[in-house]
């Protein structure tokens, strides 16, 4: 892929009214989810639905890109097809989450950085080979007292910039996904200030590993307060400081940034991106990446039985149309109960 086409590619990802759905949690995470509907996580049921999302007619109005775990790459529709080409005879993109997971940072009490560099070339030309047009990174960035530390942040922000040079260079588009989390009691002051160090660290590091900004897309936080802080921001103050905070560290040419949802309800998630949209002249696309605030719906409704498909996909297609709608701050409350 060339570099007119790595930037077409990240163009087309946050094309108007659409984003990107994040169906790459690992075999722990998706055995959790499974859990919590009473669903065993077999290979096959992964597969069923997982598929079952995919082939959700009318999805792609809304959905531009799909992230994939690496198993879900080599499995193929109950048809016989790939499922990544049952993606792109949509016209939907099909995308691998590369890392291998976090790990203890050394030296760093309470923090972590992401493993998975070893080898990363050479995955990489499969994955490409496999039909996945687009990568993703994430690192993860606890809030305490003293949390994010300088030194977690450089690491986690080195370890993204090396994978987004060798994603470009093997012609696929690298999602960057520095996620200051908001599990802890902090102000969302706090976590403007985590998020601000972050992100100048991460772009500092793509500059030095001379990545193309107009062949990327970042998937950051939303400037929130912590989940167990006493006084939580509301949807106005989430959304001016997370475009001001992205106004001061993003460079313009980056085409696009698709919001993670991080452990926000489907409805917040929503509402946080449709209050961003409303705000004027932002130098980029704002869009949604989002993995359970999409899927929660369909996972309730599907709970795991064949017959409840139809049911499952209707609310996965709601929930992707109410996402779209607050990609031009169209959304209201009301379109949350409507044809649900």
């Amino acid at each position: 892929m060339t570099a007119d086409e790595l930037a077409a590619t990240a163009t087309a990802l946050v094309a108007p009214g659409k984003g990107i759905l994040a169906a790459d949690e690992s075999s722990g995470t998706i055995a959790k989810r499974f859990d919590s509907i009473q669903v065993e996580s077999t290979e096959e049921r992964r597969r069923a639905y997982r598929e079952l999302l995919f082939t959700t007619a009318g999805a792609a109005e809304y959905i531009s890109g799909v992230i994939l775990y690496e198993e879900t790459l080599g499995q193929r529709a109950a048809d016989g097809t790939p499922l990544p080409e049952t993606l792109s005879r949509q016209g939907i993109i099909p995308g691998i989450k590369v890392d291998s997971g976090t790990t203890a940072l050394a030296g760093f009490e309470g923090e972590k950085v992401t493993e998975g560099l070893d080898g990363l070339d050479g995955r990489l030309a499969g994955y490409r080979d496999q039909g996945a047009r687009f990568t993703k990174w994430r690192a993860v960035l606890a809030v305490g007292e003293q949390l994010p530390t300088p030194g977690c942040i450089r690491a986690n922000a080195e370890a993204l910039a090396r994978f987004a040079a060798s994603s470009q260079q093997a012609g696929l588009v690298p999602i960057v996904e520095p996620e200051v989390l908001m599990d802890g009691d902090h102000t969302i002051e706090r976590c403007d200030r985590a998020t601000r160090d972050t992100l100048a660290e991460v772009f500092a590091a793509l500059r030095r590993h001379r990545v193309r900004f107009d062949g990327m897309l970042l998937k950051p936080n939303m400037v929130l307060s912590g989940s167990d802080c006493p006084t939580q921001a509301g949807v106005e103050q989430v959304a001016e400081a997370t475009v001001a905070c992205l106004r001061d560290n993003v460079p313009a040419s980056v085409p696009g940034i698709v919001f993670l949802s991080g452990g926000q309800t489907d409805e917040a998630a929503t509402a946080h991106l449709n209050a961003m949209n409303r705000l004027p002249g932002a130098p980029w696309q704002l869009s949604f990446s989002y993995g359970r605030a999409l899927q929660a719906p369909a996972l309730k409704a599907w709970k795991g039985e064949a017959a409840n498909g139809p049911a499952a996909q209707r609310a996965f297609l709601h929930r992707a149309r109410l996402n779209g709608a607050a990609r031009s701050g169209g959304w209201t409350e009301a379109m949350e109960t409507a044809d649900a």
